[in-house]
């Protein structure tokens, strides 16, 4: 057993199997190709995502490239009180993905990625822009808290500002922060594809 699975309660191994499972369906993969991507077997990985088994921290290296995540996203929203894992994510312990560099960081709102869908808070920065549409299998919805952004969905251009609100189901979309603030949007995605 690593030292990973000796120091972690059945709690955290389960939300941490809730996170494999959830990145590994939302990146299309199956139990035999991740097992195979990270050179583990089938059953590992299936104990793995029913909280039966923690991998240690270099399968969990490997399990973070092949989902294309940094590691530190299985660690950051461990909480202080066993009772709210699953259930309760406080401010300061939300996983975080992006940075202000890239044009935009994404927290996640949801405790994790096993239910039917998932909860950001996306921070676009001034000026930033998803220049290449992207189409997902997913209905998405979302609230603009503060700031503008332009939205391109489909074949229509949308500007929204702090107060609307978007909802649309497998449609190729962009956007682009014109402003000189940046954009908070709370977004929903069903399911899951981080």
């Amino acid at each position: 057993m690593s030292i990973v699975a000796e120091s972690i309660s059945d709690a955290t191994a389960e939300a941490l199997g809730n996170d494999v499972r959830g990145l590994r369906k939302s990146r299309g993969l199956t139990l035999s190709e991740l097992a195979l991507k990270i050179g583990r077997s089938v059953g590992f990985i299936s104990q793995v995502e029913r909280g039966l088994s923690s991998p240690s921290i270099d399968d969990l290296r490997a399990i973070s490239a092949a989902l294309d995540v940094p590691t530190s996203w299985f660690f950051a929203n461990e909480s202080q009180n066993e009772e709210e894992l699953g259930l309760i994510v406080r401010a300061n312990s939300r996983r975080v993905l992006g940075t202000a560099e890239s044009g935009i960081v994404e927290e996640l709102l949801s405790p994790d990625l096993g239910g039917s869908f998932e909860l950001f808070r996306s921070v676009f920065q001034p000026g930033a822009e998803m220049k290449q549409s992207i189409l997902r299998q997913t209905e998405e919805a979302g609230y603009v808290v503060s700031g503008s952004l332009q939205f391109f969905i489909d074949d229509q251009w949308f500007d929204l500002r702090a107060g609307d609100s978007f909802r649309f189901e497998h449609k190729p979309y962009r956007w682009k922060n014109p402003g000189v603030e940046p954009a908070i949007v709370i977004w929903v995605v069903s399911p899951p594809v981080y």
